[in-house]
């Protein structure tokens, strides 16, 4: 039976709930609330375990802030003996249109800070990943009111059937693989 690491990078605490910077947590509770899951609180991470098709992906929501998210990431790897392949990392990203889903097996942090502490701590840049738009209209200077800002209503109305749809190419990268599911869903 294959092992996956599925994280969520966003900041724990109440202030940032339902924030742009916050999506890769609202898609771990989304999975959770669609599977009858409880997140434990353990080292470093909020974690969930579920399976599918054979699989048992290993939810993940570090409880190291997104700047840190790497040393969570790592721990967990390790502890659990999953092969960075098996990683997948759901992060926002302020570069795509809002709603815009986006699955690579390898880039770079793109000025994000959760990739960039988990590209540090691996020491690759060769890790899966799937950045969701949160789209770019704020004033320059102002990205960090923009990522750490709440969903619009017009936004929710983009988001909910977005997220079911992460959790259709979460469940096919760990079943049909991360290449078959990019070109399945990367331009949808």
């Amino acid at each position: 039976m294959s092992k996956f690491l599925i994280v969520g990078i966003g900041n724990i605490g109440q202030e940032y709930d339902n924030t742009r910077h916050n999506i890769g947590f609202r898609v771990m509770d989304s999975i959770a609330k669609e599977n009858g899951l409880k997140f434990t609180t353990s080292r470093l991470a909020d974690v969930a375990e579920y399976k599918f098709k054979g699989k048992t992906l290993l939810l993940l929501k570090p409880s190291t802030y997104v700047n840190l998210s790497g040393k969570a990431v790592n721990y967990w790897l390790q502890a659990e003996k999953i092969p960075v392949e098996n990683l997948l990392v759901i992060t926002d990203d302020i570069a795509l249109p809002l709603g815009t889903l986006r699955m690579k097996g390898k880039g770079s942090d793109g000025g994000h800070n959760g990739l960039k502490s988990i590209q540090e701590t691996l020491n690759s840049v060769n890790y899966p990943r799937l950045r969701f738009g949160v789209g770019n209209e704020f004033l320059k200077g102002r990205q960090v009111d923009h990522v750490l800002g709440k969903w619009s209503t017009e936004e929710e109305l983009v988001l909910i059937p977005r997220i079911k749809m992460i959790i259709e190419m979460i469940q096919a990268f760990a079943s049909i693989g991360l290449q078959r599911t990019m070109t399945a869903y990367n331009n949808k």
